[in-house]
């Protein structure tokens, strides 16, 4: 391709629609007007309206401009907080739309990639459970304690799949809805139609991704607290002022009153510094008997962090089949800080059952 051809396909108008989207979206700058789908309907709608009421095009641009205006900021006179954004936004827009194509451009950008983007990102669970709750308890009815390993494991790569399937779902339907309708306007041709539909594809991605990370957070937390229901073990507040760098994500009290605190990780990888903060005197203080971390990939476990951490009463429940757990086990400095995933419930139960 010659550099002009290059030149010419960057300014092409058509290519608005991917930065008007980030533009509709940013809340920092632009008040994130673009998450209001009513908003963008009535704005789309009026700004057709005008174009379809008035001949002259250049009267028509000038018209468009000031019922955009007007209607945002009739929308936001009392929201003093946003008042400076949306002004802002028109003024950014006022740059960017200098012909009546980039006008339709905006137009379109509103009715048919943010509008639909909005319900499609929507329609993505904003967890992993709905997938995973369902599976898992059919594994513990059947399998019992032998099953936590599994389940464990499981939870995480169904939610993800689950998720992720949901993802696909939602952006088919959303890009076929817009190539065809795309194909039924004779004023954009096809070389313009791909610049929409990747910019449609773009943000898409760029939003999925960000509630992919929502939802990572709290998988593996989420699977604690499922476990711990379904065996109907009670869960305790956590000690009062208790600020040590540990994520703990539940607790449960034992038979004397003191606390046992239940991490669920991937990894301990990044972590384990700073779970070594906690050591056994600051564990005592806040009457922590000890600390059950469940890993499910423990190949960086390593005999220096098993035997600093599980000096400070803290102990590694690791898959059955894990080669780690295997090694650790038949080690004397080493055997007391792991422990199979499967006997969890049973080691729990030891300190939290009287008698």
């Amino acid at each position: 391709m010659k550099h002009s051809e290059i030149i010419k396909q960057i300014e092409n108008s058509w290519h608005n629609a991917y930065w008007f989207s980030r533009m509709l979206i940013n809340n920092d700058k632009y008040a994130a007007i673009g998450k209001d789908s009513k908003l963008l309907s009535i704005i789309a709608s009026s700004l057709r309206l005008v174009a379809k009421e008035n001949k002259n095009r250049k009267m028509t641009l000038v018209l468009q401009k000031k019922t955009l205006s007007n209607i945002l900021e009739e929308r936001f006179k009392k929201a003093s907080s946003v008042k400076a954004r949306v002004q802002r936004l028109l003024k950014d827009l006022e740059i960017d739309i200098k012909s009546p194509t980039d006008m339709e451009v905006f137009i379109l950008t509103c009715e048919n990639i943010m509008i639909p983007l909005n319900q499609a990102i929507s329609n993505i669970p904003n967890d992993d459970k709905e997938y995973t709750l369902n599976i898992s308890k059919s594994y513990l009815d059947t399998q019992g304690e032998k099953g936590l390993a599994t389940v464990i494991s499981l939870w995480d790569d169904l939610g993800v799949r689950g998720c992720l399937t949901a993802e696909r779902t939602e952006i088919v339907r959303a890009f076929t809805t817009l190539r065809v309708l795309l194909s039924k306007g004779k004023s954009v041709s096809e070389e313009d139609r791909d610049i929409v539909l990747t910019a449609f594809t773009q943000e898409f991605e760029r939003r999925a991704g960000q509630k992919r990370k929502q939802r990572a957070g709290g998988s593996l937390e989420d699977v604690t607290d499922f476990i711990l229901e379904y065996y109907k073990i009670k869960r305790a507040k956590a000690p009062e002022h208790f600020q040590a760098d540990i994520e703990v994500d539940n607790w449960v009290k034992t038979n004397d009153g003191w606390l046992i605190g239940i991490s669920c990780k991937r990894t301990l990888r990044e972590r384990w510094k700073q779970v070594s903060s906690a050591d056994a005197s600051i564990l005592s203080k806040y009457k922590i008997k000890h600390i059950f971390h469940i890993v499910t990939y423990d190949e960086d476990l390593s005999d220096d962090k098993l035997t600093l951490l599980g000096g400070q009463r803290q102990i590694f429940y690791l898959p059955d089949n894990s080669r780690r757990l295997k090694i650790a086990s038949a080690h004397i400095g080493l055997k007391d800080y792991v422990r199979p995933i499967s006997e969890l419930i049973n080691d729990l139960n030891k300190f939290i059952k009287k008698g």
